[in-house]
């Protein structure tokens, strides 16, 4: 469950800082910030960093653990932002025209 919990967690924070309008104004338009691979990289590290504030997940806190996190979120947030979107999930995908 823990793992279940930090990638939905990854997930939502990624695509609030990827995608909310509320940060339209202040988000640099470098392709970094509106990459959810590259900014779901740097949120997995971010949790893996707070993670002894929440009950949600408990990681241990090594580099390697941090690094292996990070990468989860960065695949994930990529993988689940190419499927579900603002109309719901995306059929093309699966190969759909």
């Amino acid at each position: 469950m823990n793992l279940l919990y930090f990638v939905l967690c990854s997930y939502g924070l990624t695509q609030i800082l990827v995608c909310a309008k509320i940060f339209e104004k202040i988000r640099p338009s470098h392709h970094f910030f509106h990459c959810s691979m590259c900014v779901g990289f740097h949120v997995g590290w971010f949790l893996w960093a707070i993670n002894r504030y929440t009950e949600l997940f408990t990681f241990d806190y090594s580099i390697a653990t941090a690094f292996v996190l990070a990468c989860i979120s960065s695949g994930t947030s990529y993988v689940l932002n190419m499927i579900f979107g603002d109309e719901g999930i995306n059929f093309k995908i699966w190969g759909d025209d």
